[in-house]
């Protein structure tokens, strides 16, 4: 998991039509959300995109120069999708999961989701709108939370889904329902997928997660009561763990590593 600030190097800016005549960085995707990378798994300063694209939109400065993020149809070239441009170069990863995010509300939001009319981009604010109903579109994130469950004999709780292809048990986690408080969600989530009661929730940090629009908001918590039960539906199994047997992921991209890194380092 990266732990810098992404304005560390880069500034935010937007502007629907502007170009220059300057060296540039152009993160380029095509519809896979795959990003053009060279052969060293980064992006070369150019003042020529010598690509078929659909748009391009300035979004500020990166490293001092103009950034754009340009979106293509193309898929012959060298397209690396995120995680793998992640165990490459980091920092390439965290500024493209702006600019992935970016693209995917620019490129979604062509038309008013309200009443079908084509959308103009704001001059002022990165947003699009309704010349005809005047409904705004901003590029929108869905908040998720991820909860890290201890017990009093020192275990961590983690579970098995039916949907993780690449782990074989995880964290709690899911994501928040219209109404209620991201605390609420924790319980919820915890109550409806394993059956138990928790107690003393703890915030920790939090992680954009471009896969395809999260942010995930990170919890530890104890168990206070009632029995593991899982669903047999998104849950198929759920076991405490000590901390020499947590099964670990093969990257540490994901706030989920962080948090089992963190359970089995604390030995307080």
């Amino acid at each position: 998991m990266i732990e810098k600030s992404i304005y560390e190097n880069y500034e935010i800016d937007f502007k629907e039509n502007y170009d220059t005549e300057d060296d540039a960085y152009y993160f380029i995707f095509n519809n896979k959300r795959q990003l053009l990378v060279d052969e060293n798994f980064d992006i070369e300063l150019t003042n020529n995109i010598d690509i078929n694209y659909d748009f391009k939109l300035y979004i500020g400065t990166y490293k001092q120069k103009s950034i754009f993020v340009v979106n293509t149809k193309d898929i012959e070239n060298n397209f690396i999708d995120l995680p793998t441009i992640y165990e490459h170069n980091p920092d390439l990863y965290q500024m493209a999961t702006r600019c992935v995010l970016v693209r995917d509300w620019y490129k979604n939001h062509q038309f008013c989701g309200k009443c079908g009319c084509k959308t103009i981009a704001d001059k002022v604010d990165m947003m699009l709108k309704c010349p005809e109903c005047g409904q705004v579109h901003y590029s929108r994130i869905a908040p998720a939370i991820i909860v890290a469950i201890t017990n009093d004999e020192d275990q961590i709780l983690m579970a098995k889904h039916s949907y993780h292809k690449t782990h074989s048990y995880a964290l709690i986690a899911g994501f928040v329902e219209s109404g209620e408080s991201i605390e609420e969600a924790v319980h919820r989530e915890v109550k409806e997928e394993i059956g138990i009661k928790i107690k003393n929730l703890k915030y920790m940090k939090s992680q954009s997660w471009p896969f395809p629009n999260s942010l995930m908001l990170a919890f530890t918590a104890q168990y206070d009561s009632g029995e593991i039960k899982v669903d047999g539906n998104e849950i198929l199994d759920a076991k405490w763990f000590n901390r020499e047997e947590v099964p670990l992921y093969d990257s540490d991209i994901s706030i989920s590593y962080w948090l089992l890194e963190n359970y089995i380092k604390n030995t307080d």
